[in-house]
């Protein structure tokens, strides 16, 4: 694969307390409202830089798993991810991001949990925004099949 770059724009008007911005994709994919409440209190419609990374790092873990299931030749139906971006205190009193949990759920064919547990363990050793976080802070992933012995 080539060297990939993507960019995104943003704007602020006002103080980090009370002012607000813009984040919009270079594609003209999306134009995003965002403030430090939208962080840290009530979201009232508009985003954070914690939702955004939290639907990178759910769309990169999904196609990876997808990547993975195929060529276990069992590609999905169907892949749910839910990602949960923590952002906290950390010891020096600055904030930091220490965690992100990925919940996946698959519809796959000839599939057992054990099985998907493997691959979504390779998919998460395979999706750069994984590694990205791991840097840092911790990355967990918990995958399950649609139509389990649980009855989901």
């Amino acid at each position: 694969m080539p060297r990939v770059q993507r960019e995104a724009n943003v704007t602020w008007e006002g103080n980090v307390a009370r002012g607000s911005g813009e984040i919009s994709a270079a594609t003209g994919a999306f134009e995003l409202p965002y403030s430090l409440a939208t962080r840290i209190e009530k979201r009232d419609g508009k985003t954070s830089p914690e939702e955004l990374l939290a639907a990178a790092h759910a769309a990169c873990f999904a196609m990876s798993l997808a990547g993975e299931l195929s060529g276990a030749g069992s590609p999905p139906d169907h892949l749910e991810v839910h990602a949960t971006v923590t952002l906290d205190q950390v010891e020096d009193g600055s904030h930091r991001i220490v965690a992100s949990e990925l919940l996946a759920r698959a519809r796959v064919e000839d599939m057992d949990q054990a099985t998907l547990a493997k691959l979504a363990e390779a998919a998460n050793d395979g999706c750069t925004f994984s590694k990205l976080i791991e840097a840092s802070a911790a990355v967990t992933v918990n995958a399950t099949l649609e139509g389990d012995s649980n009855g989901d």
